[in-house]
C-alpha cells in the first residue's frame, strides 16, 4: 500500500506466506510456471513528466513535475484481488516491488543506455553507437530507467529527437 515502509510490506508478505504456506509453495513450484501463471498489467495516466539532463554519467532523468511513480496502486491491487477470487488464484507481487517499492514494467528497457563515452554507455547523446558510425539505437533500450508509466510516448519523443541528428541522405 502507498506510504507503507519496506519492513511493513515485508511483514505483510511474510504473514501471507504463514497464513497460506501450501498455496504459496504451490504457486512457486508449479510445473510450467509460465503456462500456469497470469501477469496482470495495470496502466494509468498520470499528469507530469520527467526531465532529461546531461550529468557526469551521461543522460539522467529526474521528476520535473507531477507525482512520482510508485509500485503501489490501490486500484490495481483491488482489481488483482477480484481476479484472484474469480479464478481461485493466488495473488503475489514482484519482490522488487515489495522490498524496494520500485515500479516494474512489462516493457523491456535499457541495455543500450547513453553515456559520455563507450566506457559509460552504448550510445552517445545523439543515439549513435560508439565506434559504429551510422548505427543508431532508437528504441526502449536507450531508456536507462523505468519511467513508471507506459514508455511509448517517451520512446516516440526520443526517436523524433534522434531523427533530427541523422544527416540527410546524399543525392
Amino acid at each position: 500500500m502507498p506510504g507503507e515502509s519496506a519492513p511493513l510490506r515485508l511483514l505483510r508478505a511474510f504473514m501471507k506466506l504463514l497464513r497460506h504456506p501450501l498455496r504459496s509453495l504451490r504457486a512457486y513450484l508449479v510445473d510450467d510456471w509460465a503456462m500456469q501463471t497470469m501477469i496482470l498489467l495495470f496502466m494509468r495516466t498520470l499528469e507530469g513528466h520527467l526531465r532529461l539532463r546531461l550529468g557526469a554519467l551521461g543522460l539522467t532523468t529526474a521528476l520535473a513535475e507531477g507525482p512520482a511513480p510508485t509500485a503501489a496502486i490501490p486500484e490495481a491491487t483491488a482489481l488483482a484481488h477480484r481476479v484472484e477470487e474469480k479464478i481461485d488464484g493466488f495473488l503475489e507481487s514482484l519482490i522488487s516491488e515489495t522490498v524496494l517499492a520500485t515500479p516494474t514494467t512489462a516493457h523491456i528497457l535499457g541495455g543500450a543506455c547513453m553515456g559520455a563515452s563507450a566506457g559509460e554507455g552504448v550510445i552517445d547523446d545523439k543515439h549513435c553507437v560508439f565506434g559504429y558510425e551510422g548505427l543508431y539505437v532508437i528504441d526502449g533500450s536507450a531508456i536507462s530507467a523505468n519511467p513508471g508509466v507506459n514508455p511509448a510516448l517517451t520512446i516516440t519523443a526520443l526517436a523524433e529527437r534522434a531523427m533530427s541528428f541523422v544527416p540527410p541522405a546524399s543525392a
